[in-house]
């Protein structure tokens, strides 16, 4: 079954007895882990336990297609239900589940872990397609969802920040739920014990380097033209892990507000005006390059620009070509592109 959006969260916390196979996929790796995880703890309450836990890979599924059905109806040493994760999953698994799924386990969860699947896959349409199965994405989540994320995480610690630090945090650390938590679990121990709420001062002093080093030096170097170090901060964010999405809605971000702050004032409104009317608001420091941006870029090319980073989008989920290239390609060509 497939699995909607406003279900997602309970379903997770409370699967559907009847999905015997259940798939996790989607680019955000960090968060595919995390609600595996929450799922597996349904089944069992460790998830190392080796009597009622079995991990399989795909190579192993693929040498030894009966080793899924004989783990599946393997009895549990001490009762209750056992759990099958498979960490790599992929279409080469759509047969041999397929065959499982008319006679699956009522005493085991198959649990599949998978990167991105298209559309088009063969093991996400058996998953979303079947009764006994269901599939959950797992993607980039955008600033609202890390924001609400972000104040969950810190109300567990009876911590709380004020808004423009929450939101400083969502526009900056987002891309991998792990990386998100990650930060975060930074952020709270830097302010300790602490009893004030985190400013964006703080949020800044922890984790700053991630932000500022990151997606700002790239979004601010292709909105400057500045291709050479635009390249140096993707291949950056490219070598700590960072998925191409993630990339993707930061560029899409800074030109959709540099966007909105030229239609403000082509409708008469002065520039600082317009500026102030974005949320969240423009580090003090970048004032000035953003400033300047939007005096370097009339309203068809951003119109073009945010049109090509949409098309970039489509290719990367649609062709074969690597995310990686198709976003370089974009990059470069955005940063050469007449402003005017």
């Amino acid at each position: 079954m497939k699995i909607q959006f406003r279900q997602l969260e309970g379903f997770i916390k409370s699967p559907d007895k009847a999905s015997r196979v259940i798939l996790v996929y989607g680019p955000d790796s960090g968060l595919a882990s995390e609600r595996c995880d929450i799922i597996g703890k349904t089944i069992v309450e460790d998830l190392n336990d080796p009597f009622n836990v079995a991990a399989l890979s795909l190579s192993t599924l693929i040498d030894d297609p009966a080793r899924l059905m004989d783990e599946a109806n393997a009895m549990s040493m001490m009762g209750g239900q056992r759990l099958i994760k498979i960490n790599d999953g992929g279409d080469k698994l759509t047969v041999l589940l397929k065959s499982y799924l008319e006679n699956p386990s009522e005493s085991s969860l198959v649990l599949i872990k998978a990167g991105e699947l298209s559309p088009r896959s063969s093991l996400r349409k058996l998953c979303e397609g079947a009764k006994n199965a269901a599939a959950i994405p797992c993607y980039v989540e955008d600033e609202r969802d890390v924001s609400r994320f972000i104040r969950d995480s810190l109300q567990l610690e009876n911590m709380r920040a004020d808004n423009d630090a929450v939101m400083w945090l969502a526009a900056n650390i987002s891309g991998d739920r792990r990386k998100v938590r990650s930060e975060l679990e930074k952020l709270i121990i830097y302010k300790g014990d602490e009893a004030s709420p985190i400013s964006i001062d703080d949020a800044m002093a922890a984790c700053g380097a991630l932000g500022a080093q990151g997606f700002d030096d790239l979004v601010y170097n292709v909105g400057g033209r500045s291709s050479a170090k635009a390249l140096k901060a993707y291949a950056t964010l490219t070598a700590e892990g960072t998925v191409f999405i993630a990339i993707l809605r930061a560029l899409q971000n800074h030109f959709r507000r540099l966007h909105m702050c030229k239609s403000y004032m082509i409708d008469g409104m002065d520039i600082d005006s317009a500026m102030k009317k974005l949320s969240p608001p423009v580090f003090f420091k970048q004032a000035p390059m953003f400033k300047s941006q939007i005096n370097s870029w009339s309203l068809p090319v951003l119109n073009q620009v945010l049109g090509k980073l949409t098309d970039i989008e489509v290719q990367c989920k649609q062709t074969g070509m690597p995310a990686e290239i198709l976003c370089s390609q974009a990059i470069l060509a955005i940063s050469k592109i007449r402003a005017t």
